[in-house]
């Protein structure tokens, strides 16, 4: 099968998206020699999109892990009258204002349509949502006449960037999608009219990377935690990910158990500054019982997983909830929020807990449920592993995803 993956970036550079675009690629290439070929942008950073990240990578093709990587420059001049035209738009509610909103967002990538329709593919995936090259896929499959699907990473719950009519149209337009949950699928088919049977639910894999069984005792060494209980929050270190309301669940849980560490970990933002100036209004014994990280490695990553009593994120706005799986990968109890797509994903009581989001009494409440029966705690956490040994490995997405393609060929 010759295919064609349309990515708005590829590794190097870092995202849920890239990750789940590389490993299919590559699963597709190994497990069943299909020639798979990306087209994306020289991007590291999305926002190399509106010209506010300089670092790119150079234009060209390359070959990784049995994929050819086809790389194209984006043009990015103009962000701030896009930024004024389309913020204006949406505020007014103009017609049409999801058009101004996506061309602010980009990426415009010159040749892409193009190269689309004369690739020879007998099939084209394009992710994700809401960036413009997700048209640019559509048109150039529609008029080369190729059967293409969408894997859309829908943050339903973002209002500016995925409550736009136009998404919903591509979608029904294309001859396939790949949804992460079941959630997701329901809301495309209830509420946007897709046909049911054109999806799938594949949801991500994880890539297992099992730490040396001295990394948890080294770790809690290095950073001064002895053997106090631990709780882990990874992500960007972005506002929608919710440290505020993470730190504000953890002031209630340091007032009944006070010896409790909590580390943040993820890429650094400008947003990274905010965090710490909320971790500065702390109380003394608390603002010590905080470790905040920037970008960790894979190793590092693992480690810090393997040793935590308890893995928390408490993002509303989750497409899928990737990091509960990785956590799950070590047989951690998680707790996430009882909304959208991650309260299809965890299932309360069974294979982690639920909050009431975006309730901080209710999320402390859940945190001290797990730390005051570390037995039950580990049956959860058995359960999810379970769980994405069960659905979450890469050679089971892909499966899923290439029984798609098969579809829409036919």
């Amino acid at each position: 099968m010759e295919i064609l993956h349309v990515a708005h970036a590829y590794p190097p550079s870092r995202g849920g998206a890239q990750t789940w675009i590389a490993r299919v690629s590559a699963q597709l290439a190994a497990q069943y020699n299909d020639e798979v070929k990306v087209f994306t942008t020289t991007a590291l950073n999305t926002e190399h999109f509106w010209g506010q990240d300089t670092a790119a990578l150079p234009p060209g093709v390359e070959h990784i892990d049995g994929v050819t990587v086809r790389r194209f420059p984006v043009f990015n001049r103009f962000n701030r009258l896009r930024w004024l035209l389309s913020g204006l738009a949406y505020r007014l509610r103009l017609p049409f204002n999801d058009y101004l909103r996506t061309w602010e967002t980009g990426p415009f990538i010159p040749g892409l349509r193009r190269a689309v329709t004369t690739s020879g593919a007998d099939v084209v995936l394009a992710t994700s949502f809401p960036l413009w090259h997700m048209y640019d896929a559509l048109a150039g499959a529609k008029r080369g006449n190729l059967p293409i699907v969408f894997m859309g990473a829908l943050h339903l719950e973002d209002a500016w960037g995925y409550h736009r009519p136009m998404i919903y149209r591509a979608i029904r337009a294309a001859d396939g999608y790949v949804a992460l949950t079941s959630y997701e699928r329901d809301l495309l088919v209830d509420e946007y009219g897709v046909a049911a049977h054109k999806i799938i639910v594949a949801g991500s894999g994880v890539d297992v990377t099992t730490p040396s069984a001295c990394l948890p005792a080294e770790l809690r060494r290095r950073y001064g935690w002895g053997d106090a209980p631990l709780i882990l929050s990874l992500g960007k270190q972005t506002s929608r990910k919710r440290f505020d309301l993470l730190l504000d669940a953890m002031r209630l849980v340091w007032q009944d158990q006070s010896d409790v560490y909590l580390v943040i970990a993820g890429a650094d933002t400008p947003y990274a500054a905010e965090i710490e100036r909320m971790i500065a209004t702390l109380p003394p014994y608390a603002r010590r019982r905080v470790q905040r990280l920037g970008q960790i490695d894979d190793t590092l990553k693992a480690g810090l997983l393997a040793t935590c009593d308890c893995f928390v994120l408490a993002s509303g706005h989750e497409s899928f909830g990737i990091a509960f799986v990785e956590a799950w990968a070590l047989g951690k109890p998680v707790i996430g929020a009882r909304h959208g797509a991650i309260a299809t994903l965890i299932a309360h009581d069974v294979d982690g807990l639920l909050f009431d989001y975006p309730d901080p009494s209710n999320l402390a409440q859940q945190i001290r449920r797990l730390l005051a029966d570390p037995a039950w705690a580990q049956s959860l956490g058995a359960a999810g592993r379970h769980k994405m040994q069960q659905y979450y490995t890469w050679p089971q997405v892909t499966a899923q995803v290439r029984a798609l393609y098969t579809q829409v060929i036919q």
